[in-house]
C-alpha cells in the first residue's frame, strides 16, 4: 500500500513508560519491536485508535515524536546516516491501514525531536491532538 499523500510531517513511537532522560542515541526496542524485526510507527491521526487497542487500560503514555523527513533520509538514533545498511521507514498494510515501520535502525537522541507525556481522560480519542 503506498504512504499517504500528503506524507507526515511526524511520526510517532507510542511507548508505556517514559524514555530515559536524556535520550540515549539507542533506545532499547520494544519486545514486539524485536519480535517484529522493525519498529511500529504511528501518524497523528493513527495514535488514538493504537493506544486505544493496544494501552487502553494505561492511564498515561509517552510519545517520541520525530520528523518524517529525518526517518526518510535513513538517519539512526546516534544521527548518522549510515551509507551501507542504512536505516528505511516502509509504509505497510496492517488490518485497519497502512503504517510507517522502520527497518534496520534506532531511535534515539539522533533522530527524536521530543517526548510528548500523554495523559488518558476518557478514551486516548478524546485525550490526544497531535501534529500532523
Amino acid at each position: 500500500m503506498p504512504a499517504p499523500s500528503p506524507l507526515p510531517t511526524y511520526l510517532y513511537k507510542i511507548l508505556p513508560a517514559a524514555p530515559p532522560s536524556p535520550l540515549p542515541a539507542r533506545l532499547p526496542l520494544s519486545d514486539l519491536d524485536r519480535n517484529d524485526g522493525y519498529i511500529h510507527l504511528s501518524t497523528s491521526e493513527q495514535v488514538p485508535g493504537t493506544a486505544d487497542k493496544f494501552f487502553g487500560s494505561v492511564s498515561e503514555l509517552w510519545l517520541l515524536k520525530i520528523k518524517y523527513e529525518v526517518l526518510a533520509a535513513g538517519t539512526d538514533g546516534d544521527g548518522d546516516v549510515k551509507s551501507e545498511d542504512k536505516a528505511e521507514v516502509k509504509w505497510e498494510e496492517v488490518g485497519r491501514g497502512c503504517f510507517a515501520h522502520l527497518y534496520g535502525g534506532d531511535l534515539g537522541k539522533g533522530n527524536v525531536e521530543s517526548v510528548v507525556k500523554a495523559e488518558k481522560k476518557g478514551s486516548w480519542f478524546e485525550s490526544l491532538s497531535l501534529e500532523w
